[in-house]
């Protein structure tokens, strides 16, 4: 190791040293203020069919969102098999669900995948495709909000909430055009970074019917996702409204965005005990789905460590490769030999058969 990447990886380990903290910090402090006798009383009774079918449904999203790289992979000349996709895409979960950063499953898919194209086409597969993904959930929460608010009846957030989130909702839209806007005009300006990153977003999403295929995934997807957390809450005996799943739900996940704890954790269940009970659930039972869905979420990526092993295997040399291979000649000779003789021929020399 060189001088100069040492403070690289002595920051590195800093920072999830304070990723690990953060999260442990987190969750004892809600376990304390929330009741955590309470908490641990509802996961001990948690039904399992409920928590079956959100593993499912967590591996179907799993499922669905590979195929929406694959798609958008495509245009941008990384051609990936349906196999290849969901092995590699569940094996990046498994790392964002164990290791801090929650984006490190991400940065391995594009390096694995860089082979069939180049590092900087898969990164920009991998980047896209996460976003399209965020994008979608953001699209379900953004609905669920007008909705609930439009309809009479059922459920709705309170004027207070509602005005936060209309505010952080708009303040979102309003940076992520500006930042659309920006790399346009640099790349118009032809600045070479903005116009990769403008033309590597432009291929991806176009072709013959490539944004259909990726709404249609994404929507997919995002149902499976929510679905499961629903479930989850349904486990504990706190089972959510729609207009709650449509509004709150996307909010904690969305915050598993922020890069301060080790997968998420801390942070989610964090958003859920100050969200969830605007629906009319205790504080000790949004701690205790947030638990549920990260635990069933764990479960859903354990199909990464059948793609780790078949990773690992396919890279190891078999008994019939380089073992089988010819052996040279000993001595670097020329390895001429006599004529192998005819059966029932007398025996001849070169000159006798060739005067």
């Amino acid at each position: 190791m060189t001088d100069s990447g040492r403070p690289a990886r002595r920051r590195t380990r800093w920072i999830r040293t304070a990723q690990a903290v953060v999260t442990v910090v987190l969750l004892v402090l809600l376990w304390r203020v929330v009741g955590g006798p309470d908490v641990a009383d509802l996961l001990a009774t948690a039904h399992i069919g409920w928590l079956a079918l959100a593993v499912a449904l967590l591996i179907a999203h799993t499922i669905f969102a590979a195929w929406r790289w694959k798609v958008t992979a495509a245009p941008l000349g990384l051609h990936l098999s349906a196999r290849t996709a969901v092995e590699e895409y569940f094996l990046a979960q498994l790392i964002n669900s164990a290791l801090p950063g929650g984006v490190l499953g991400d940065v391995g898919r594009a390096a694995r995948s860089r082979h069939r194209a180049t590092l900087r086409v898969a990164a920009g597969a991998v980047a896209v495709e996460r976003g399209i993904g965020q994008a979608a959930l953001a699209v379900v929460l953004v609905v669920g909000v007008v909705v609930t608010a439009a309809l009479p009846g059922g459920f709705t957030l309170p004027r207070p909430w509602l005005a936060g989130v209309s505010i952080g909702i708009a303040g979102a839209v309003l940076v992520l055009v500006a930042l659309i806007m920006t790399t346009r005009v640099l790349a118009r300006r032809h600045v070479a970074w903005a116009a990769r990153v403008a033309d590597g977003m432009h291929r991806s999403t176009t072709g013959p019917g490539v944004r259909s295929a990726q709404a249609a995934l994404s929507m997919v997807a995002v149902a499976c996702l929510l679905a499961a957390f629903w479930c989850c809450t349904a486990a504990v005996g706190a089972a959510l409204p729609v207009g709650a799943v449509a509004t709150l739900v996307p909010l904690v996940l969305l915050s598993m965005l922020l890069p301060v704890s080790i997968g998420g954790w801390g942070v989610r269940e964090t958003a859920a005990v100050a969200l969830l009970p605007v629906a009319g659930i205790t504080g000790a039972q949004a701690l205790a789905s947030s638990i549920a869905f990260g635990v069933v979420a764990l479960v859903a990526t354990l199909p990464g460590l059948a793609a780790l092993w078949t990773a690992r295997h396919a890279a190891e040399p078999t008994a019939s490769g380089p073992a089988c291979a010819p052996e040279p000649p000993a001595s670097g000779r020329a390895t001429a030999s006599a004529p192998i003789p005819r059966p029932n021929a007398p025996h001849t020399t070169l000159s006798e058969e060739h005067p």
